[in-house]
């Protein structure tokens, strides 16, 4: 009987073999790669101050890549009407970013920043980025700058959408400059430098198009403070923005 049960098992055991080898050949290759990427304009908007000043200003993100590797280019900047002044462009960068968690990735790269005239001089700077969600969902990006002569720059930029509906957020938004070293060349003063918050309400059209209506405070800290009340300008910004969210 012992003899039957084993000889049984053991034919079971090749049948099973035979049919699991033969239903390998028809098994799909496994997912290749895939490569896709987004352009974000985060903001798109149109300022009024309370100085009466009009200022367009965009900030913008694109990737192409993978899951884990990914090439990025950010830009940000600003133009005020009518002053007579060239583009301020606060930042144009190319970066390589590599996921390290669910929720975050490193990315380092080269950037630029300075006013966009024919006889500007532009400031280069590597840069150093750790971007993703903080826990309850901020949204957070924390950069280091340091320039051709080892200036050293630090910005964290929050933000949090809170979804009012299935189309509608109001989203509160923070940024942080702190100069970690002073820079003659530049006109920058060590300490924390600047810190802007804004909230915005926005309802989305369809998914790619979001508009939105907002409000803005931005105010100097420490040593620049100090240094442009020496000269006579002044330490802090409200407006209203109208802009729209973007995406593609």
């Amino acid at each position: 009987m012992k003899q039957i049960l084993i000889a049984g098992l053991i034919t079971l055991t090749l049948s099973v073999d035979n049919a699991l080898a033969q239903s390998r050949d028809d098994w799909p290759s496994p997912i290749p790669n895939e490569y896709f990427g987004q352009v974000l304009f985060d903001r798109l908007e149109y300022n009024r101050t309370d100085e009466q000043q009009n200022i367009g200003v965009w900030d913008m993100q694109a990737w192409y890549g993978g899951d884990y590797h990914r090439l990025v280019f950010k830009s940000e900047g600003e133009n005020t009407q009518n002053d007579g002044m060239p583009t301020d462009l606060e930042r144009a960068e190319l970066l390589y970013g590599y996921l390290v968690s669910s929720f975050w990735s490193i990315q380092f790269g080269v950037g630029t920043t300075g006013e966009l005239s024919s006889d500007a001089d532009m400031e280069n700077y590597a840069v150093f980025s750790y971007q993703g969600l903080a826990p309850y969902w901020f949204e957070m990006e924390n950069s280091l700058r340091i320039n051709e002569d080892g200036d050293m720059q630090f910005i964290n930029e929050t933000e949090y959408d809170w979804q009012l509906s299935q189309v509608s957020y109001l989203q509160p938004r923070l940024e942080v400059v702190a100069n970690l070293t002073d820079s003659e060349k530049y006109d920058r003063q060590s300490g924390l430098s600047n810190i802007r918050i804004g909230l915005r309400y926005r309802h989305e059209i369809v998914r790619e198009v979001a508009p939105y209506v907002g409000v803005y405070y931005s105010k100097a800290l420490g040593n620049t403070a100090d240094a442009l009340k020496a000269e006579g300008k002044s330490t802090s910004e409200t407006g209203v923005v109208l802009g729209a969210r973007i995406w593609f």
